[in-house]
């Protein structure tokens, strides 16, 4: 029997492509069933290449799915498995397969969105369509969605789909709104919180043609497109496109490589886009708004708390029945609790972080490993001192606010409030039709909500990301502000409290200059130090023996210095979090303008106990 040999990827594993055999002639892209040594479980893999019969003895393919990775799957899987250091196998799990029972092909639909578009947006539209990939770099108000749906409209009307990006499923209910609206059942949504049924509805009617549009969050972009012809990348500076978990790619930045390589259309949009984006791709400045907007900005200058301004001003909105949103960057109630005799926090046992306070849950909770436990009454460290709450958090925000405003709905709006798609549809609904009068929230406050009503936006705890040991920090201090301030005063007039005691930063580029001024002279200030200029690397050793994790941190340090002469070691130490779920942890930050050596070394590395974060945005 003549037997053919292949290389298997194995989906989801960290192990190289494994070589096996079959008498059948298998397909490239091919999901196949095989076994592996030790596994008992049944393991899956993707047929990435025939090779030659190799030396040693090789296991069956068992069977043959009717599911298959495409071409483009394919070269992108390699592209995330050279560029971000991961395996073909944990790339290609990232996508979802074509299946052979569906036949592919694309219903003749036209649509119509009968938007009419400003001289300046035809601008910018015009802009686009002559740019592979393109920055549409659009203040708040400005109609940006407009000239998504245009461009959306013209892609679809060629046989082509869509996908529409965007950095939080918090967005994805307002958006779906309006793309129902103009193309009906031709869109869906696809993210995290959708039920596997639901899933395997829209593969297949996307299989089928009824489905033309699919907007979501990082997953969307796996999905099997018959013929996908635009990404449409909003609220592109949000570092949510950037995934926390291996492989550690940035979607974005994989949607400018999709562009470039396959001739695709992919738009980038943003009031405050990242520099990265601002100094490398093509960009249309789209200043005009639709509406007449006066906003005044107020600055205080005390620490973080209520306090009289902002009460009188709060009372004020709300006697108008006006609406009011206010940004905390930290949940819960308090993000530590400290004893005022020997000034310890109460730490995570398996963590090296304070637990935060959750009053409602009565629990001590660690963010890092989930670590709960119940309030404790007295400092365990000194069993005498007081325990003092600091940083405050969204849930006591709201309890403090309803304690000053009994008669009014105060709601909070982050992670620990929002576990559910209906329960983000339902504060959002509420909301918009003024059942709520006041939002307390983190970051998620800052995606893009269109509100229509709120003419008060207060911004708490913003000096504690300005402040932060990160090259970005003033960015993305800046960038949140802008757009946390872009949700006041949507329909007329509006105010900002900012509470910071960097005043003179945020008033001069606010009050005096403009965003994109503060883009140039960061990109300066930058120079050949950080992105965009240079590439940027972390490695994070990992272990539950803290001198293992020094050693191997040490052993590569020492591979930078002598063997690797292309790339510079900023620096080595303890990671700020020094132990995460019982693991002790340092890391090593390295830069360099040669892509290949940086990946040289990466690659190098045993990632038994380490993590690589290739252009990382730590």
């Amino acid at each position: 029997m003549n037997q053919k040999y292949y290389e298997v990827a194995l989906l989801k594993s960290p192990l190289a492509p494994l070589t096996y055999k079959s008498s059948d002639i298998i397909k490239i892209g091919s999901l196949v069933k095989i076994s592996l040594k030790n596994r008992k479980k049944d393991t899956f893999g993707v047929i990435v290449k025939e090779v030659e019969k190799p030396t040693f003895k090789c296991s069956d393919i068992l069977s043959v799915l009717d599911q298959y990775y495409s071409n483009f799957a394919l070269h992108a899987s390699d592209f995330i498995a050279k560029y971000y250091v991961s395996s073909l196998g944990e790339a290609l799990g990232l996508f979802i397969p074509f299946s052979q029972q569906t036949a592919s092909f694309l219903q003749n639909q036209t649509f119509d969105t009968k938007i009419i578009l400003s001289k300046q947006q035809e601008e910018a539209f015009f802009f686009i369509k002559q740019h592979n990939c393109s920055l549409l770099f659009a203040n708040t108000g400005s109609g940006k969605t407009e000239i998504y749906l245009k461009m959306i409209e013209e892609t679809i009307n060629k046989g082509e789909n869509s996908v529409y990006l965007l950095p939080e499923i918090a967005l994805t209910p307002q958006m779906e709104k309006r793309l129902e609206k103009v193309f009906g059942n031709a869109v869906a949504i696809w993210h995290s919180k959708i039920s596997k049924k639901k899933k395997n509805e829209i593969l297949e009617k996307l299989a089928l043609g009824e489905i033309k549009i699919i907007a979501g969050a990082r997953s969307a972009l796996f999905l099997p497109y018959p013929n996908l012809g635009l990404i449409v990348v909003d609220e592109e500076h949000d570092d949510s496109y950037k995934s926390e978990q291996k492989p550690r790619l940035n979607v974005k930045d994989l949607a400018i490589y999709i562009s470039r390589k396959y001739d695709l259309k992919v738009i980038l949009g943003s009031a405050t886009p990242s520099l990265n984006s601002f100094a490398k791709i093509p960009y249309f400045r789209l200043k005009e708004t639709f509406y007449a907007t006066q906003k005044s900005f107020i600055y205080d200058n005390s620490s973080l708390k209520l306090n009289d301004l902002i009460i009188s001003k709060i009372k004020e909105k709300l006697e108008k029945k006006e609406q009011i949103i206010i940004f905390l960057p930290t949940r819960a109630n308090f993000k530590y609790q400290i004893c005022s005799d020997c000034g310890k926090a109460i730490e995570c046992p398996f963590c090296s972080v304070a637990l935060s306070l959750h009053k409602n849950h009565k629990a001590l909770k660690c963010h890092y490993c989930n670590y709960t436990q119940q309030i404790v009454e007295e400092c365990p460290s000194c069993k005498t001192g007081i325990l003092k709450n600091y940083r405050l958090g969204t849930n006591e925000l709201q309890i403090q606010l309803q304690e000053i405003f009994p008669n009014n709905e105060i709601v909070t709006f982050d992670r620990d409030s929002i576990k559910t798609e209906t329960n983000l549809k339902k504060i959002l609904k509420n909301f918009n039709e003024n059942k709520i009068d006041i939002l307390i929230g983190t970051q998620m406050l800052s995606k893009g909500h269109d509100y229509h009503n709120v003419t008060l936006a207060i911004i708490l705890g913003i000096d504690s990301i300005i402040n932060m040991t990160s090259y970005k920090a003033k960015e993305k201090a800046l960038s949140l502000a802008l757009q946390i301030a872009g949700r006041s005063g949507r329909n007329g007039v509006g105010e900002v409290i900012l509470q910071t005691k960097h005043q003179d930063f945020f008033q001069t580029y606010i009050d005096k200059l403009d965003y994109e001024d503060f883009l140039k002279n960061e990109l300066l200030e930058r120079g050949e130090l950080y992105p965009p200029n240079v590439r940027l690397a972390r490695v994070v050793f990992s272990h539950t023996n803290s001198l293992k994790a020094k050693e191997l941190m040490e052993f590569y340090v020492d591979q930078v210095i002598h063997l690797h002469k292309a790339i510079e070691l900023i620096g080595f130490k303890e990671c700020d979090v020094f132990k995460i779920a019982n693991k002790y942890r340092y890391e090593i930050l390295i830069r360099g303008k040669d892509v290949k050596k940086i990946l040289e070394f990466l690659h190098s590395i045993d990632t038994t106990y380490a993590f690589v974060d290739m252009d990382t945005i730590s």
